[in-house]
C-alpha cells in the first residue's frame, strides 16, 4: 500500500476571509484573492473548491495581481455582500470585486460567480488559476479549453464553465491564464454551468449593479438605529446570506470540517438547519424588522412539525427539510492546519436535544406576535410538539452542546422545555386557539419547580448545569434572556458571578470546563461571550457589558465576520461564518443600547 504523502500546513487563517453568496450557497474569498471554499450549487452540495481544507488537493480559484510589495485590503461595498479586494503598490494598484448571483431564466435557476478585475493605477499583470475538484475533491475534472472559456467536467452532474475575454490554457486538471490590464481597464470573469446563457458586457454590468442595489435595499429595511449599526448590519447581512431562497431554511454555518481544536478531531459539518440556531436567527431578524425571512422559516419549520405525528423533531435537517446525511470522514483531505478527520454529515442529527423545542416555540410565538397568524393546520402540528415536550421533559439528553457521552439531565434543556410550554400557552391565549390549557399549565409549573429544586446547588451558591452536579455551563446565560428568572434576582446574580469567575477570560466565555468524551480542548464559544454581555447589561452592570462588547467587536475579523469559537489569542476556530455568533451579537447590541439609554427594563413577552 502506498504511503500517503505529507501535506504542508495551510497558510490561510480562517479569519483571513470574506464571504459572498446568492442565497443558495456561499464562497469564501481569502485576502490573497483566492476562492478556497465553495459548495455548488447549494450550501450542502459537494464542494467544488476546498483548498481551505487541503491546500494541495482541495481545489481553488486563484486570481493574483503581480504588484511588488502590495498592501492588500478587503472591504464590502457599503451595506452589501459584494466583496472588494484591493492591492495597493507604489507603482500600480488593482482590485477584484467578487459576488454571486441567482436569477430565473427560462424557468430555471441560473447561478453565477462573478469576478470583476479593475486596474486603478499603472499597468498590472494578473495570473489566474482555476482548478475545481468535484465531489469533495474526490474527482478531478477533464478540462476543455476553447476561445474565451474553459470547461470542467467530472462524471455526473453539471459541467462548470469559466469564461471571459482572455486566453485560457489547460494545466494539471485546471485552467490557467495570464493577462495585462492598464489603468481604468475592467475585465469580467464568470464561473457558471455550461449551457446557460452568456450575458454580454452591458447585461453583465446590469447584473452587477442590480446585485449591489438589491443588497443595499435589503439592508436599508433594518430598524436598528443604535450605536453599533455597522456591526449589526454586517451581522444581519451574514444571516441573510445563510438563508435558503429555495427552501426558507437557514444554515448554521457555511462550511464543514473547520477545527474547533487546532490540529484536533473536533471537525464537524454545519451545513444544515439546526432547529435551535435557525429559530434564534428568526428572533434576531425580526428584531431588525425583517418579517419576510421570519415567516419563511416559520412555514418551513411548521412543515417539519406536521411531518412528525409523535411530535418529536430532529435536532437538525438538511436544507430541503430532509434527513441530514450520515457522518462520513474524508481521509483524503489533509484538514485545516492538519486537523483530521474532515467530516461531512453529522451524527448529532440522531441525538435527543430537548432544548430545541423551546427555541422553536419562542420563534413561532414571536412570529405570530409580530407577523401573520398561525394557520389551523400549523397549530395542530405545534400542539403535537408541545404534547411531546410535556411527556418527555424529564428525560436525560445530549444537551445544547451535543455531547457524545452518556445522556444527562441538563439545566438548559429543562429550561427550554419550560420555554416551549410557556410560549405555547401564551400563543394560544393571544390567538384564542384551542389548547389543553390545564395540562400545559401544570406541566409548565412542574418544570419550573423542578429547575429550582434540582438545579440550584445551595452549597455552591449557584445554579448548576446538571442534576446533582456542581459544574457551570455557558448555556445557563440564557436563563434571564428567556425570562425564566429576573436579570437582577440574587440567585441569578450569584450564578452570573460564578460564570464570570470560572468560565470567562477577559470577556471570552467557554461553553464548559470539563471532559466531554472527545480528545483535546476547544476554545471559547463566541455566542456565549455575547450572551454574557447581554446578561451583564440586563443586570445593570452596563460599563462592564460595554467594555466586553467593544473587545468582542475588536476580535471580529477585518470584515466584522465571526467564526464559532476563539482560541486564547482570540484567533478564529470552528466553522465560518457562524449564524449563532452573529445573531447573539445583534441581540447583545440591542440590549446594551437600551441599557446605555436608560430604557432597559424587564419585559415579559405578553
Amino acid at each position: 500500500m502506498a504511503k500517503r504523502r505529507a501535506k504542508a500546513p495551510l497558510e490561510r487563517r480562517i479569519a483571513d476571509h470574506g464571504v459572498i453568496g446568492n442565497l443558495f450557497t456561499m464562497a469564501l474569498v481569502a485576502l490573497d484573492g483566492t476562492i478556497d471554499y465553495l459548495c455548488w450549487p447549494d450550501f450542502d452540495s459537494p464542494s467544488l473548491f476546498a483548498a481551505l481544507l487541503d491546500r494541495d488537493e482541495g481545489g481553488a480559484f486563484e486570481l493574483t495581481p503581480e504588484i511588488d510589495g502590495a498592501r492588500v485590503l478587503q472591504t464590502y461595498l457599503p451595506e452589501s455582500n459584494v466583496l472588494v479586494t484591493r492591492w495597493l503598490g507604489k507603482e500600480a494598484s488593482a482590485e477584484v470585486t467578487d459576488l454571486m448571483t441567482a436569477s430565473r431564466e427560462d424557468d430555471e435557476w441560473v447561478f453565477r460567480l462573478i469576478r470583476r478585475i479593475r486596474v486603478t493605477r499603472g499597468t498590472v499583470r494578473l495570473r489566474l488559476r482555476c482548478a475545481p475538484r468535484f465531489d469533495y475533491a474526490r474527482r478531478k475534472p477533464q478540462v476543455t479549453v476553447r476561445k474565451g472559456e474553459a470547461l470542467f467536467k467530472a462524471g455526473p452532474g453539471p459541467t462548470m464553465r469559466l469564461w471571459g475575454p482572455i486566453r485560457f490554457t489547460r494545466r494539471k486538471a485546471g485552467a490557467e491564464a495570464a493577462f495585462t490590464l492598464e489603468a481604468d481597464e475592467v475585465l469580467d470573469l464568470v464561473l457558471d454551468e455550461a449551457g446557460t446563457g452568456k450575458p454580454d458586457a452591458d447585461a453583465l454590468e446590469r447584473i452587477v449593479a442590480d446585485a449591489v442595489c438589491d443588497w443595499q435595499a435589503w439592508a436599508a429595511k433594518s430598524t436598528y438605529k443604535g450605536r453599533w449599526r455597522d456591526a449589526v448590519t454586517r451581522s444581519a447581512l451574514v444571516l441573510k446570506l445563510m438563508t435558503s431562497r429555495r427552501h426558507g431554511s437557514i444554515a448554521a454555518a457555511a462550511t464543514f470540517g473547520l477545527p474547533e481544536t487546532p490540529g484536533g478531531l473536533r471537525n464537524w459539518d454545519y451545513r444544515a438547519t439546526w432547529v435551535r440556531d435557525a429559530s434564534f436567527t428568526v428572533y434576531a431578524l425580526m428584531r431588525l424588522g425583517y418579517q419576510e425571512e421570519a415567516m419563511a422559516f416559520t412555514r418551513w419549520i411548521a412543515d417539519r412539525a406536521a411531518d412528525c405525528p409523535d411530535g418529536r423533531l430532529q435536532v437538525m435537517y438538511a436544507m430541503d427539510g430532509g434527513i441530514v446525511p450520515e457522518e462520513t470522514a474524508l481521509p483524503h483531505l489533509a484538514g485545516h492546519g492538519g486537523a483530521r478527520p474532515v467530516r461531512i454529515g453529522n451524527e448529532a442529527a440522531g441525538q435527543l436535544q430537548l432544548d430545541i423545542y423551546g427555541a422553536l416555540l419562542d420563534s413561532i410565538y414571536l412570529s405570530n406576535k409580530y407577523g401573520d397568524a398561525i394557520s389551523h393546520a400549523d397549530w395542530h402540528g405545534v400542539r403535537g410538539v408541545v404534547d411531546y415536550v410535556c411527556a418527555h421533559w424529564q428525560r436525560p439528553d445530549a444537551g445544547i452542546w451535543e455531547m457524545r457521552s452518556a445522556p444527562t439531565e441538563h439545566l438548559h434543556s429543562r429550561l427550554m422545555c419550560w420555554v416551549a410550554v410557556d410560549r405555547a400557552i401564551r400563543l394560544a391565549g393571544k390567538r384564542s386557539l384551542s389548547a389543553p390549557f390545564e395540562r400545559w399549565i401544570q406541566a409548565r409549573n412542574e418544570i419550573s419547580e423542578d429547575i429550582w429544586s434540582s438545579f440550584w446547588n445551595g452549597e455552591a451558591g449557584h445554579f448548576v448545569r446538571s442534576k446533582g452536579g456542581r459544574d457551570l455551563d455557558g448555556a445557563m446565560l440564557m436563563m434571564p434572556l428567556v425570562r425564566f428568572v429576573g436579570a437582577t434576582d440574587p440567585a441569578w446574580l450569584a450564578t452570573l458571578d460564578a460564570i464570570g469567575d470560572q468560565l470567562t477570560d477577559d470577556g471570552l466565555v467557554m461553553r464548559y470546563d470539563r471532559e466531554d468524551g472527545l480528545d483535546g480542548k476547544e476554545g471559547s464559544f463566541a455566542a456565549c461571550a455575547f450572551w454574557y454581555v447581554e446578561c451583564l447589561a440586563r443586570a445593570g452592570r452596563v460599563q462592564q457589558a460595554r467594555n466586553n462588547f467593544e473587545k468582542l467587536l475588536l476580535y471580529g475579523n477585518h470584515l466584522q465576520l465571526y467564526a464559532e469559537e476563539f482560541d486564547v489569542r482570540a484567533e478564529f476556530l470552528g466553522n465560518f461564518p457562524q449564524a449563532l455568533t452573529h445573531l447573539a451579537l445583534i441581540s447583545a447590541a440591542f440590549t446594551l443600547d437600551r441599557a446605555l439609554d436608560g430604557t432597559q427594563r424587564e419585559q415579559w413577552r405578553a
